[in-house]
């Protein structure tokens, strides 16, 4: 919204700042980061006051969770209130990637909002039916991918782009949407699952945000793109805005969900994240490269097909508890433990996604 003060610019002004993609992210940035600092303790003490019990606790979970009953969900609100009113502050609003990863923000962050508050009023872990929420989910990618899909440049639609590899592309043809169909509900889902200790989803989805970001403000510009010889995709540079925004109200509500958490984000908050990190890596072309930044997500989703499907064939498990964290947490890791080599994890998978936008 901000951007069209450039109107009152005569090119050596102040006003001249908000053409810079750079400048309105710092905005969105600190925006976001205030946003979460102001509304975090008025919206906690809403959640505690309505939801009284607050989350439900898994009664085969760790030990451990126990002493977290009573903790408010739904932080997640937090979270996408500050992305959303900063975005809708500082990126152009005629981009049409920016309200693409807008729209799948927000429409998986009600398929959250939905579960988590049929959790909440009913007591129980179960929510939402998870058929359901795949259906919804397909949905709601499949027509963001479309979108992606028109917005693209004609040589990149329907295509798929390999990292390191310079100029190489595989028509997938009809194939495109599902596929990117399943990257932006992978993503989504794998994010929920990596959401189970205190502050252990935030930060991995605020680095692998930020990562993107730099991809899409790279391959956003064609000056860039020709340096890098990566592909060039017009009007992804604007995404950077809303990474940034994101990176902000990600601080704001660690502030608050840092070990002992005050709030829990809930599914409200990692569906819409991780939905969010599957829609830019859409609109940038890297699809592959979401694979690297998010392996984090990538292995806490693979923890868990590994365990079910080993446990129907043999009546074993592969882990002592599935997602993997919870792994390591009957393994008896502290808790801090486990989430901060996580994080470690998470820096070095998006320093290794960044070097492929060099090395070629």
């Amino acid at each position: 919204m901000l951007y069209w003060l450039t109107a009152l610019s005569d090119g050596g002004d102040f006003f001249n700042l908000f053409r810079y993609i750079t400048f309105r992210a710092g905005g969105a940035f600190l925006t976001a980061l205030i946003f979460g600092f102001v509304f975090g303790r008025p919206l906690i003490d809403v959640l505690r006051r309505k939801q009284g019990k607050g989350q439900p606790i898994r009664s085969d979970g760790p030990e451990a969770h126990f002493a977290k009953a009573g903790t408010p969900t739904m932080g997640g609100l937090l979270i996408v209130g500050a992305l959303v009113t900063a975005t809708l502050l500082w990126a152009r609003l005629d981009n049409p990637f920016v309200w693409m990863v807008l729209f799948v923000t927000l429409s998986f962050g009600a398929i959250g909002f939905a579960d988590d508050y049929a959790k909440v009023s009913k007591q129980n872990t179960k929510g939402v039916p998870g058929k359901l929420r795949l259906l919804l989910g397909f949905t709601i990618a499949g027509l963001a991918s479309l979108w992606a899909s028109w917005f693209h440049p004609e040589a990149l639609q329907h295509q798929l782009a390999f990292p390191v590899f310079k100029d190489t592309l595989m028509n997938l043809g009809v194939f495109y949407i599902p596929f990117a169909m399943v990257v932006i509900v992978g993503a989504a889902n794998a994010v929920n699952l990596t959401d189970g200790l205190d502050g252990l989803a935030i930060m991995p989805v605020m680095i692998a945000a930020s990562t993107l970001g730099i991809i899409a403000y790279a391959v956003g510009r064609v000056d860039f793109s020709e340096y890098l010889d990566v592909h060039y995709v017009p009007g992804t540079g604007e995404i950077l805005v809303f990474t940034a925004a994101l990176f902000g109200g990600g601080l704001g509500f660690l502030w608050y969900n840092a070990p002992p958490a005050a709030v829990f984000m809930g599914d409200t908050g990692s569906l819409a994240l991780g939905g969010a990190l599957g829609a830019i890596a859409v609109a940038t072309k890297h699809e592959i490269v979401l694979a690297v930044v998010g392996g984090l997500f990538v292995v806490e989703a693979l923890s868990v097909i590994i365990q079910v499907l080993y446990f129907k064939r043999t009546g074993k498990r592969v882990f002592l508890m599935a997602p993997i964290h919870h792994h390591y947490e009957k393994k008896g890791w502290a808790e801090p433990t486990i989430v901060i080599r996580f994080w470690i994890i998470s820096l070095i998978l998006a320093m290794i996604g960044l070097a492929t936008l060099k090395i070629r």
